[in-house]
């Protein structure tokens, strides 16, 4: 179990909101994803040909963003407003379809894009599940 299922575990709000198990594999996957692209943004950044990463840079950065803004939000159980939660998910979701995308076109050169793309790919997934389970 991770921490963060412990925690929404123990939370008083606990048996309120989404599936407790598609809540903690979307927060977890939030996190990762937003990791994974503040270290892809880095490391384009540290490659010779920066100049064509600028792009892949900004998107990095952008997803990493909402990702931990995602994460943020979802993991705030009490007064949860499930308007807010789907917003925030779609965002979250466009986000890491476009930083998925951008990254692929570098994963051949870069292996940091492919470890961020496939991160991105597993937290639009988790995101899109999570979507589905609040109907």
């Amino acid at each position: 179990m991770t921490v963060t299922a412990q925690m929404l575990a123990t939370h008083p709000h606990a048996q309120s909101g989404p599936d407790a198990d598609l809540l903690a594999a979307c927060i977890d996957a939030c996190l990762q994803c937003a990791e994974a692209c503040t270290a892809c943004a880095d490391a384009c950044l540290a490659e010779e040909m920066v100049a064509d990463l600028r792009h892949c840079i900004r998107t990095d950065l952008d997803c990493s963003d909402v990702c931990a803004a995602t994460a943020r939000v979802l993991t705030r159980r009490a007064g949860h407003d499930s308007t807010v939660a789907r917003a925030v998910l779609e965002a979250c979701a466009t986000a890491c379809r476009s930083c998925g995308d951008e990254c692929a076109q570098h994963a051949e050169m870069h292996e940091h894009c492919r470890v961020c793309a496939e991160a991105c790919r597993r937290c639009e997934q988790a995101c899109r599940d999570l979507l589905a389970a609040l109907g």
